[in-house]
This record gives structure tokens, sequence and C-alpha cells, in this order.
């Protein structure tokens, strides 16, 4: 089959079982991994990027030809690179320098303006905190302003979680026999694991939420912030409240350790062949903390964020010790 343009090939991933990986655990249950990887720009948040943009042009928010602004950890903003470049918007892609490296190449190559912004005084490269995230916003904020652009918002805007309701969702429930009993997710906007739980609640109200948080930034499982930075770039920004998870009940929170993140997402590559990301990790580890407790015995759905290859400068992977 052909399409006549990539946005038509933006969603529609494949789910895998991780029975491998569960035995290598040795936990009780089951795990479904939906590969959001395997879209264009190699992450989930081509789905939100493309529902917030057509829900624009149908609300006439957004104008013929004007610019569009959104600050991005690189996956939202590698999402509209290739959503506005196919429909003809320009692409102010503004991101905080802690953020790897690849992300900006790629978006640039996409046709993207990349703007880099300087992180908080003493943070470290590779882990970007709330506070560097906020510096991003403001250089959004001002670009947006002064260039009359429009903002994608994915924090604020509905087309975000509307599209995993959508997509993700019904995807998840239908790959997995409608046998899923819960879905975790690690949160950055919310967007995902909003817009997910809605769809799958909708076809068993039974479904259980989780939202996985870094260990020391839980903030909506109401904990102190006791470590703002850590390696699970796109997400974890330890914001309490997240409008898009304002009308979405969750039944817990899983804290991930940013090193288990990382171990498990090896793991995952060397078990499973699936080569993700740290919020992968992230997710994977949080699906199988459920397993040993709350949802033992259960299905837990999961989305593999984003690629590996978007990490290959970090010690996700440069650092490992040779097999």
């Amino acid at each position: 089959m052909a399409f006549k343009s990539v946005l038509e090939v933006i969603g529609g991933t494949p789910s895998v079982w991780l029975d491998r990986l569960v035995a290598d655990l040795g936990v009780k249950g089951r795990i479904l991994a939906k590969l959001d990887y395997l879209n264009p720009g190699y992450s989930k948040k081509d789905r939100a990027a493309l529902g917030i943009i057509r829900a624009a042009e149908e609300a006439g928010s957004l104008r013929p030809g004007q610019c569009v602004v959104e600050l991005t950890s690189g996956n939202m903003g590698t999402g509209l690179a290739i959503v506005c470049g196919v429909l003809g918007y320009p692409f102010v892609a503004v991101m905080s320098r802690g953020n790897s490296t690849e992300r900006a190449v790629m978006m640039r190559a996409l046709g993207a303006e990349v703007v880099l912004v300087d992180q908080a005084p003493g943070a470290i490269v590779g882990q970007v905190s709330g506070a560097d995230l906020a510096l991003v916003e403001e250089v959004a904020t001002c670009i947006t302003q002064d260039r009359g652009c429009f903002r994608a918002d994915q924090f604020h805007h509905a087309g975000n979680a509307q599209a995993h309701f959508d997509g993700t969702g019904q995807e998840l429930w239908e790959d997995s026999d409608q046998s899923l009993t819960s879905f975790v997710d690690f949160v950055g906007s919310g967007g995902t694991l909003a817009g997910t739980l809605r769809a799958l609640r909708a076809q068993n109200a039974a479904v259980r939420g989780y939202a996985a948080e870094p260990a020391g930034s839980s903030v909506l499982a109401g904990q102190a912030v006791t470590q703002a930075a850590h390696p699970i770039q796109g997400g974890g920004y330890a914001m309490a409240e997240l409008s898009a998870l304002k009308e979405v009940p969750l039944d817990g929170f899983v804290s991930v350790p940013g090193e288990a993140a990382r171990d498990m997402a090896r793991r995952l590559a060397r078990v499973e062949g699936i080569f993700g990301g740290f919020s992968a990790g992230a997710n994977i580890w949080a699906a199988a903390e459920l397993l040993k407790g709350a949802e033992a015995g259960g299905v837990v759905g999961v989305v593999i964020c984003d690629s590996g290859l978007k990490y290959l400068s970090t010690d996700l992977w440069i650092e490992q010790d040779a097999p």
C-alpha cells in the first residue's frame, strides 16, 4: 500500500508481548509494549504533533503559512518538524542544551529552526529539570509573541491527549485481545497517559492507570522534590498540575530511579531486541514493579516512547561494560 504523505503512517504502530523479558525478570503477568519508536519521527510525539496541528487547523487558530513554536525535549519538536514541513508551516523548536544532541540535529535536518537554551546554574548536561524547562518556556513565549506564531503548547492543548485517545489506547486494547488490566506511562505532558487511559476505560471501566515519575521528583504522588535533576529525558519535570490529567483519576504511582530506567532500557535491547530510550526503560521497569505487587498476574500496557538512536551520545549506551 502506498500513502500520499508520511503523515498517513503516523500511528498504527505494532505491539509486542515482552514474554521473554517478563520471564527473565521472574515476575507474574504480561507486558504489552506499543512500539511507538517506529513512527516516522521515532517517537510517540508524532501522534500528538499531528493531533495538535490538525485540531488547530479545524478550529481556525492556525493560519495558513503561520509559524509554529513549541518547547520540546526533542521528540515533540521532531514530530512537529515533520508535520509542519509537510503541511507548509515554518517551525521553531526551543530546547534545553541538556537534552541529547541527536535531537537537535534531527530537527534541523527536518527543516526546523532550533533554538537551544542554556540550562539553569549548576545543572548537568543530560539531566533536564523543571528549572531548565522553565527557562525554555520563557524563550518559547518570547518567540511566539515577537513573531506572531501559533504555540503548539503540548502541556495544555487538548489535541495532545486526544491523539492518544483516538489512536494509542484503541490500538493497545485491540492488540491485547481486549485483555489489558492496566496501563503505566512515564509522565511528561501527561497527554499519553490521559488519552490512552481514557480510551482503555471506555472499553473496560476496570482498567487501572499508573503514573511513572523519576525518583526524587514524584510530585504527582504528593512527594516532596528531593532530586529535581535526573537522566530520564523527555519527562519528570516535577509539575504537580498537568491539565491533561485533571479529569483522569489514577490508581497509583511508581517512582523510577534513573539508574533503573537506564539498566532496563539496556536489558530491553538485549533480551527483546527493542532499541528504546530512557523513558522506555522507565516504563518497563515501572510495569515490572507493578507485576511484583498491585498488578501481579495482570496484563500491563506500556509505550516504547522513542528510539535509542536519539541517545547514542549519552551514557545510556556509550558507558556500557563490554558484554
